[in-house]
């Protein structure tokens, strides 16, 4: 299965370093909760459309993460895995992300399909974003704006063998 692991940059060079990242993990997938809601909302979502829903959740996740890491670079991460379907469970409580699920196992960097990054034209918005993410997570209008200005940013792709020459530029 294919999940979205919302990371940092120190989390994607932890990864490149030990070549592994101990689980379990929250990740985000095409779940039947996010097929549910997007039958309801948007007719039929092709796969696609529904793995492009799950790689944004976890962008909005890896501002949680960039705020708790004061140090790291202001770019989301996400970390796009393929793990088997036997080690993910569905997260079905109603107070977690739609896609949300736990990977029981340990992510491998042969496991990463790839990963996408913001670039360096983002760093503003997401700094602004960071700051109150947490705000917008409790409903607030004016820092929902602001993460909004940051989540209008493309992530930028990246294939495996090119997360070593990325973060040497970070």
């Amino acid at each position: 299965m294919r999940v979205y692991l919302p990371a940092t940059t120190a989390v994607l060079q932890r990864l490149v370093d030990d070549g592994t990242l101990a689980g379990p993990h929250t990740a985000f997938a095409v779940t039947p909760a996010l097929r549910e809601f997007f039958a309801v909302s948007d007719a039929e979502a092709d796969t696609e459309e529904l793995e492009y829903a799950a790689l944004l959740t976890s962008a909005r996740a890896s501002l949680r993460l960039l705020d708790l890491d004061p140090f790291a670079p202001r770019r989301r991460v996400v970390v796009a895995a393929d793990v088997p379907d036997d080690t993910v469970d569905p997260m079905d409580d109603p107070n977690t992300e739609r896609g949300a699920v736990r990977v029981t196992t340990d992510l491998r960097i042969e496991d990463v399909a790839s990963v996408h990054v913001d670039g360096a034209d983002a760093e503003d918005d997401v700094r602004a974003a960071v700051n109150v993410v947490l705000e917008a997570d409790l409903g607030s209008e004016d820092a929902q704006f602001v993460v909004d200005q940051a989540e209008g940013h493309e992530l930028a792709w990246y294939a495996t063998q090119e997360i070593g020459s990325l973060l040497e530029l970070l």
